[in-house]
This record gives C-alpha cells, structure tokens and sequence, in this order.
C-alpha cells in the first residue's frame, strides 16, 4: 500500500477517536470489527510496540506509513 491517501484512509479505522493516534485498544476493536476477533490485548499491544518507533505506546500516521513503506 504505497498510497499515502488509502494509507490515511486505513490509519483512519483504527484511529476510532480521530485524536491521531492508534492505541491497542484502538487496533484490537479495529481488528474485531473487521472480522478478526482473535487479536487478544496483548497481541495488539505487540503489533503497535513493533512498529512504535518513539515508544509512546502509539502509533502516529508517520509511524503507520513507515511500516507500510517495508
């Protein structure tokens, strides 16, 4: 997915708050609505700490982008 306007569109889903950041909470209800319901908390909290590149526990955009990017 290297379009940045599908990327922010997909960022968007998870981000259910709009506050520009996904949290694994956020992932893991994104994940369940999307017809995923095995990803546990921890699993979510996984995912985001792989890809969490300033350790906040969050994903921003740029984060997001820059996993995409591979």
């Amino acid at each position: 997915m290297a379009d940045i306007e599908a990327a922010k569109a997909a960022f968007d889903r998870f981000d259910a708050d709009g506050d520009g950041l996904i949290t694994a909470d956020e992932y893991k209800r994104a994940m369940a609505e999307m017809g995923d319901p095995y990803v546990t908390g921890p699993v979510a909290e996984a995912v985001i700490a792989a890809k969490d590149a300033n350790a906040d526990g969050k994903l921003s955009f740029e984060e997001f982008w820059k996993s995409l990017q591979g």
